[in-house]
């Protein structure tokens, strides 16, 4: 059994007969078959404004349904998002999403003066799981990775989450069923393993 005890999936994609859907199902099967208690977060299901109209200066209330994102994420041990790349990038609601609940205070803290911060999701491990068209030595040599830049390095490791492991599935494209089916297994056996 995983020593993490209690895993967030964030899915990432807005539409709900997705790849990335049954990517994050089947990751919270196996998690679920090896005791481990898990919460999902379909983004695209939630009720938010995704414009962090003022910045980080603050004054925007969180919405009942982001007030409950950031309980989850305070409560888990392991935090697993997953998400497809789209023209490079993340798509909007979850860029909008991620605007909106890793706030200053919450995810972390600037120190009052000087360059530096506290990471105050300390203590949580990480896992980046992405779709995409594109094939891999492409979306890593020519565009550099951008979403696994953003996500592993400029969110989650600078708030604190260490180690964070990224994994990535395509080209989605033009996979066959049959290959589909052994990624959503392989999935499946991350979430057993609560990786």
């Amino acid at each position: 059994m995983s020593p993490v005890q209690r895993i967030l999936v964030l899915d990432g994609n807005p539409n709900d007969d997705s790849y990335c859907r049954a990517l994050g199902e089947a990751y919270q099967k196996g998690a679920k078959a090896s005791g481990i208690e898990v919460r999902r977060i379909v983004v695209g299901h939630l009720s938010f404004d995704p414009n962090l109209g003022k910045g980080f200066k603050g004054g925007q209330a969180l919405e009942p349904d982001l007030v409950k994102a950031q309980e989850d994420i305070a409560w888990s041990q392991h935090i697993v998002i997953v998400h497809p790349v789209w023209w490079s990038d993340l798509p909007a609601v979850l860029k909008g999403f991620i605007d909106r609940v890793f706030l200053p205070g919450f995810a972390f803290k600037y120190h009052s003066k000087g360059p530096f911060w506290d990471k105050l999701l300390k203590g949580r491990s990480g896992h980046v799981i992405y779709t995409q068209d594109s094939p891999g030595w492409y979306y890593r040599l020519f565009l550099g990775r951008p979403t696994v830049k953003s996500l592993k390095k400029g969110l989650l490791e600078f708030c604190g989450v260490s180690p964070v492991r990224v994994t990535a599935f395509g080209p989605i494209r033009n996979s066959t069923p049959e290959i589909r089916r052994t990624w959503l297994e392989h999935v499946e056996e991350m979430g057993r393993r609560g990786i």
